[in-house]
């Protein structure tokens, strides 16, 4: 039987999230075992004391969910990120710079924010809703060439989620060189397997239970 918990980075990251949510959260992944807990960076700090002696990782977002600010501050953001604890990195790419065919910019915020993440993990955030399949496929090679570890679909926030479509796209484009993470309306088990069927190694939800209880029945 497929371990389906260790796909999942167990999310939340509505604006309205509270300490409470956090710590629910963490005892959730705990309970679980889930890869990850995936929060705003200023909730690393907590997450990392919640989840301290576990095996679940402390993911964070940056550029979150716009990507719209400048490299500077996504760097920084990361930086501290880092320093309160987290182990994982999900980025947005400035999808404005990759409209524009400004692939240079986009190239080299991706590759600062890699040199900042060292060893840690570094998954690029394309925000596919928004994007043609050429510029799906466009990015996708970007955050490779980049040195990025995963590509992923989307944040959750945009107007649509992942589409199993768009992971073709995806898996093509890195052609082995990065892995994928699905996420945005991932709510359920049929969903949540038929994306790790093609291709996915990292699924964000903030379903994680009810899909695992689904599994367990």
């Amino acid at each position: 039987m497929i371990e389906i918990n260790k796909y999942i980075d167990h999310t939340i990251l509505k604006a309205t999230a509270t300490e409470k949510d956090i710590v629910d959260l963490c005892a959730e992944a705990k309970e679980y075992n889930f890869f990850s807990v995936c929060v705003n960076s200023a909730f690393v700090r907590l997450a990392k004391e919640q989840l301290k002696g576990s095996d679940v990782k402390v993911c964070t977002v940056v550029g979150f969910p716009l990507g719209a600010m400048s490299t500077e501050a996504k760097v920084f953001e990361t930086r501290q990120a880092l320093k309160d604890g987290a182990e994982e990195v999900d980025m947005v790419i400035n999808l404005g710079a990759l409209k524009s065919r400004n692939f240079k910019i986009v190239e080299e915020e991706i590759a600062a924010i890699k040199r900042e993440t060292g060893d840690k993990i570094l998954k690029v955030i394309i925000e596919t809703c928004y994007l043609t399949p050429q510029e799906i496929v466009v990015a996708s090679e970007i955050a490779v060439k980049s040195k990025a570890d995963f590509v992923k679909t989307s944040t959750g926030f945009g107007n649509d989620g992942a589409r199993l479509e768009n992971i073709e796209l995806m898996k093509n484009a890195v052609n082995g060189k990065a892995k994928l993470k699905a996420s945005g309306g991932i709510k359920n088990l049929d969903t949540a397997l038929s994306f790790i069927e093609a291709g996915v190694e990292r699924i964000g939800t903030s379903s994680g239970v009810s899909i695992v209880k689904e599994l367990n029945k």
